[in-house]
């Protein structure tokens, strides 16, 4: 649950903290006191967008944090590792900073995180619902999740995913493979043109760079033999500078020296090894220069080679490999051919298998919102008179749709009739701003038990009720609090009336700037605070009324007060 909410330098709030228990948590105050910032703070660390208007004039940055205790919530851990946070002590405690610049910058547990980070966590932690929350009960895609949690269908609705995903993954296989084989047979005479003369070629890797050296050879022998020759007379002839001369002059010169020096013995090592190393040399060059002789036929067919090496490679590539790949891509694509029948009809096989079973979990899944259905209208129609709505019908309707999706075979549309002698039309045709509010709290009460996210929050559910209808909305606020925190923004004395824990907020001016103050109520504070929500908290009437609603909990008459 949310334990603390910390909100700094934000329009009005000058440095705040709202503590915060379990159970129905309620926010109470003077209109423009700063109660629907707070929500706002909530609302940025769940992701809201942010701008710098937001700073409160003075300051550099506002700073928005909340710490969560998180001690038995299923699944949050695998969540915040999948994003990157580390969650010790069953705690977590984000941290979002928005400063002038319109810049942001946002922490989870002490380390960086992207603000999108925190709104997934968010997802798991908070549910938020404010006049724009609510609109998202328009939606059909809502309309059909909540039905879906209400009937415990999420298993089920997985199912079809997984099965959407197969049978998609497969569709694509198989329009990809009947399209590469639409093309290969376009392409196909130009194919075994590119097979063939790549073939015919009977190129080697590499031979282009072979030919190449070949044709320097030939094409330069008689250069290369004048040169060849006189490396062998500088390495062994009888010239004085010959180095082999040179070689055995210096051993014997050492031979001398380590007589007088033994110290230096490793060195005649070091010569012999030269010594050698020359003579294998001159014998290589030998070699070499005796298979040196000028052919002008085998150059003149080198360069022909050279040539048609020239022109497949201006054709397939810059290199004989790349020519040699293209050859054996143009055949594979040629073997498409005798395959792809082969191939296709096993993927239609496996597509069928899988349309089959996407069907069947569709079909499972229709039948359990169907079900579920049933019993969530029953269930939302028994709270709407309560809620001011002693005329509201309240039905989930379910039409085919047009093909399954990743959600099902099944458009999810809620119904409803809040007069009388109208018919039943969506809810987004026909509720008000107040009725969504009421409408979300009734399918919140009912889905109390089946919805893991801890914490709800709800701001302006109040708006356009009174008298006992404010009654029935504070024993539907409590009655979610018994399995969940619930936190209220509330003008109602009925539902601060029965609050677990009671929060006030005041604005009032502070070096020269509007400032809001937050205090914990009890005992008289508290009662002060539900008669000034009556009309007046300096009338005895009006505060021994407040009192006897605060010691019932809000369960007493106030449609008799003066607001």
């Amino acid at each position: 649950m949310l334990t603390e909410l910390r909100v700094r330098d934000l329009a009005v709030i000058a440095d705040v903290t709202l503590p915060l228990t379990s159970g129905l948590n309620v926010l109470t105050g003077e209109t423009g006191a700063g109660k629907s910032m707070l929500v706002d703070a909530l609302a940025l660390l769940l992701g809201e967008r942010a701008t710098a208007d937001l700073v409160r004039p003075g300051a550099d940055r506002a700073v928005v944090e909340a710490a969560f205790d998180v001690a038995g919530l299923p699944g949050i851990r695998e969540v915040a590792d999948q994003l990157g946070i580390d969650v010790e002590d069953e705690r977590v405690i984000v941290r979002r900073e928005i400063n002038l610049e319109g810049r942001n910058r946002a922490w989870a547990n002490g380390s960086p995180t992207t603000v999108s980070a925190l709104a997934e966590l968010g997802r798991w932690l908070v549910d938020l619902h404010g006049q724009h929350e609510a609109q998202s009960l328009l939606k059909a895609a809502a309309q059909r999740d909540i039905l879906d949690a209400y009937g415990d269908a999420e298993r089920a609705r997985a199912r079809v995913a997984v099965a959407h995903a197969e049978t998609s993954q497969l569709r694509s296989d198989e329009a990809e493979l009947a399209a590469k084989r639409e093309d290969v047979e376009r392409r196909a005479d130009y194919l075994r043109h590119v097979a063939k003369e790549i073939t015919d070629a009977r190129l080697r890797p590499g031979e282009d760079e072979e030919l190449e050296t070949e044709a320097r050879r030939l094409g330069n022998v008689e250069e290369i033999t004048r040169l060849a020759e006189r490396l062998s007379e500088l390495l062994e002839t009888a010239d004085e500078q010959a180095a082999l001369d040179v070689l055995g002059q210096a051993a014997k010169t050492l031979g001398q020296l380590e007589r007088l020096d033994p110290s230096i013995g490793g060195w005649g090592d070091l010569i012999e090894a030269a010594r050698a190393n020359v003579q294998e040399l001159a014998l290589a060059v030998q070699h070499y220069a005796s298979d040196l002789e000028s052919d002008p036929g085998r150059l003149a067919e080198v360069e022909r080679r050279r040539d048609h090496l020239y022109r497949l490679t201006q054709k397939y590539g810059p290199g004989v490999d790349d020519v040699l790949r293209a050859g054996g891509d143009a055949t594979a694509e040629l073997e498409l051919l005798d395959t792809a029948e082969f191939d296709l009809e096993r993927l239609r096989e496996r597509r069928t298998e899988a349309e089959e079973r996407l069907a069947a979990a569709a079909r499972d899944l229709s039948a359990k919102r169907k079900k579920a259905a049933g019993t969530l209208a029953k269930a939302v129609e028994r709270l709407l008179p309560g809620l001011g709505m002693p005329e509201g019908r309240f039905r989930a309707e379910l039409r085919a749709a047009a093909a399954i999706t990743v959600s099902g075979a099944d458009d999810v549309t809620f119904m409803v009739q809040l007069n009388p002698g109208l018919e039943a039309r969506p809810l987004a045709q026909v509720a008000s701003g107040g009725e969504l509010s009421r409408l979300m709290l009734a399918l919140k009460v009912v889905l109390a038990g089946h919805d893991a996210i801890p914490t709800l929050v709800f701001d302006e559910v109040d708006q356009g009720i009174g008298g006992e209808v404010a009654v029935k909305v504070a024993d539907a606020l409590a009655e979610v609090g018994t399995s969940r925190q619930v936190l209220v923004i509330t003008h109602l004395p009925a539902i601060a009336a029965r609050a677990s824990h009671h929060v006030s907020i005041a604005k009032r001016a502070r070096g020269g700037i509007a400032t809001a103050d937050v205090a914990v109520l009890t005992g008289d504070h508290r009662v002060d605070e539900v008669a000034r929500m009556l009309g007046d908290a300096t009338d005895d009437v009006v505060r021994r009324h407040a009192q006897e609603l605060v010691g019932k909990g809000g369960r007493a008459r106030v449609s008799g007060v003066r607001r």
